[in-house]
């Protein structure tokens, strides 16, 4: 079974305009209401792509509701653990006058170290050997960042894939449990070891290789419009993104990791896997909300190269 942890859930209100200005009413185009959180979307992709999976985290109030609800109705398992206090609401507006994205992004809900050591305490009891279990995005308040060394420990004496997308610098402490994957963008690659010199490929295969040799299995780092790298022990490939026009980049990393684990569920290589998941990433950064992996366009546009080691 694939898990997927969300320790921040959200929902994402998502409007369109075609202008913004300040101090007058703008009439907008049109919104969405969408179930979110990081690890939500990659359970939302997981189950597009026929692979079952189980949901879980913490959140709160009758935004959780929604939350869980937009999930089951796709067919997906949810266990979170639930406060008082309301799960966040986030505002993305893209503006189509000036092709410009605004995000605000809130804060979560405070949550009691009862409530997170019930959550600790579902993960030992549940996962198993050769399952995967995903953590991805940001935590909300009260929940420290060494919790990710709490559900490596886990995951490595339940012989449980641990895959993270977290930026937080408690992500290297977990290094010593051998994660199957991590998955920074270039970015927090380079802020995980104080890295303030030019991003290039070789800075990227430098670090990668940093976090390889300390213990991670695989690093999976995703680059934005240059496409994503991926970077093991015996292999270095990088992957070129298709040309799109961006509609709402909220969510494609996260498809870009659902669809490569799914991919390698299904038993596809690891090169063919990270080709599927930018293009997929690529078409939900194209849409208001998800990829519906109609990608064959896209895919005719990337190519996976191998650097040699």
């Amino acid at each position: 079974m694939i898990y997927t942890i969300t320790l921040n859930p959200a929902i994402d209100l998502v409007i369109v305009t075609k202008k913004m200005q300040p101090n007058v009413v703008n009439r907008t185009e049109n919104f969405e209401l969408q179930p979110n959180g990081k690890g939500v979307n990659v359970s939302f992709i997981l189950k597009k792509l026929g692979v079952n999976n189980i949901a879980t985290g913490i959140g709160g109030g009758f935004t959780l509701d929604y939350v869980t609800a937009g999930l089951k109705d796709k067919g997906i398992d949810t266990e979170f653990f639930k406060v008082k206090e309301p799960t966040r609401v986030n505002v993305f507006t893209r503006v189509l006058d000036t092709n410009v994205e605004y995000k605000e992004v809130n804060p979560g809900p405070e949550i009691d170290q009862a409530t997170q050591e019930k959550f600790l305490d579902y993960l030992k009891k549940n996962l198993k050997n050769h399952d995967t279990v995903a953590i991805s995005g940001s935590f909300s308040k009260g929940i420290k960042a060494d919790i990710l060394v709490e559900i490596a420990k886990i995951a490595q004496n339940k012989g449980t894939h641990l895959v993270i997308d977290c930026s937080y610098p408690a992500v290297l402490d977990t290094l010593q449990y051998h994660p199957f994957l991590l998955k920074p963008n270039d970015s927090e690659l380079a802020s995980f070891f104080d890295f303030h010199g030019e991003i290039s490929e070789e800075a990227i295969v430098k670090l990668a290789k940093k976090l390889v040799n300390t213990g991670c299995q695989n690093v999976l780092v995703s680059l934005g419009a240059n496409g994503a790298a991926l970077i093991n022990e015996e292999h270095v490939y990088f992957a070129n993104a298709p040309k799109i026009k961006v509609l709402n980049s909220a969510g494609a990393g996260d498809t870009m990791l659902g669809t490569f684990i799914a991919s390698l569920e299904k038993g596809k290589s690891m090169k063919e896997a990270l080709k599927f998941a930018v293009a997929a990433g690529s078409d939900t950064a194209s849409r208001k909300w998800l990829t519906d992996f109609k990608l064959e366009n896209l895919l005719k546009q990337i190519s996976v190269k191998e650097r040699v080691n």
